[in-house]
């Protein structure tokens, strides 16, 4: 009979447990997801509503005309063509170069090889901003201002990349590596024929990760181009805001909208790479 007692009380503290765990899991979900929907319903709202005293949490009436807004007061369309192809660039080329130098780093046999990868790895400690001068004089120097060049070739190695397909790669028997040597594969074939499938979810992973930094980088682009015609998102939007200074109520609608159209890319592409995100994440050598 005790012992009925005990194991019933063990069960409830476990289920109360369950519960708690879960209340806890829902309100951290609420607070993370609070910005992002009170960013949705402010570029739904209208002038009117967004001046009032005592905020409402649901639109009186969906502006969607707020959006069309956005295109009108800034060349929307050509920043959003701007980000899209520094975003696609910028991953091409990274990946490529982090390809080949994480293949290098994994599987070759060279003096120093170590010492090199250390290097890279410093280079992890290094912000972007203290590097800055000395690239913008490079780029001024090679007449790649206001130009794609400067906005895709600074970053085209990345030590984190570097060091997450590294890892990847030694993960990979050497012994498939010689049946393809043995069978005359050379090195590209190898890299790109062979480790590339085998590989694919932490290239994937990568490939998102530099599209989300590159869709929202905004420091780089500010500082290698001063032409309208050479903006990304994140600076138009930015000078959208500081052209109505000072009368931010009457367009701070069409900001949350421009805003919430600069998000969807981020959503999409995480939404069709999920699987093979979470298959990296499985799949991890960080153990």
């Amino acid at each position: 009979m005790r012992d009925n007692v005990m194991a019933g009380t063990v069960k409830e503290r476990k289920q109360f447990m369950m519960m708690l765990r879960i209340a806890a899991a829902v309100i951290v979900t609420l607070l993370m997801f609070f910005p992002v929907y009170w960013l949705l319903i402010s570029a739904l709202k209208t002038q009117s509503e967004m001046r009032m005293a005592v905020p409402t949490f649901w639109p009186e009436r969906f502006a969607w005309e707020n959006f069309a807004e956005a295109f009108r007061v800034i060349p929307y369309a050509r920043f959003f063509g701007n980000t899209l192809l520094m975003a696609v660039g910028t991953i091409i080329l990274q990946l490529n170069v982090a390809l080949m130098a994480a293949y290098a780093f994994a599987k070759g046999r060279f003096w120093g090889r170590d010492v090199l990868f250390l290097l890279v790895l410093a280079a992890l400690i290094v912000p972007e901003q203290v590097i800055f001068v000395p690239v913008y004089v490079m780029m001024s120097k090679l007449d790649w201002l206001n130009t794609f060049w400067a906005l895709i070739v600074p970053h085209g190695a990345s030590a984190y990349a570097i060091f997450l397909l590294r890892q990847a790669f030694k993960s990979i028997n050497n012994d498939v590596l010689e049946a393809a040597r043995v069978d005359g594969a050379g090195r590209f074939s190898i890299l790109y024929k062979l480790l590339f499938p085998m590989a694919r979810p932490t290239i994937v992973t990568m490939g998102v990760l530099i599209f989300i930094s590159s869709w929202n980088s905004y420091f780089w682009p500010l500082i290698m181009t001063n032409d309208n015609d050479m903006r990304v998102l994140t600076v138009g939007i930015a000078m959208l805001r500081d052209s109505i200074a000072g009368n931010e109520a009457m367009f701070f609608n069409v900001i949350m909208a421009s805003s919430v159209m600069a998000i969807i890319p981020i959503v999409l592409v995480f939404t069709l790479m999920q699987k093979h995100i979470v298959a990296a994440m499985a799949n991890s050598t960080f153990k």
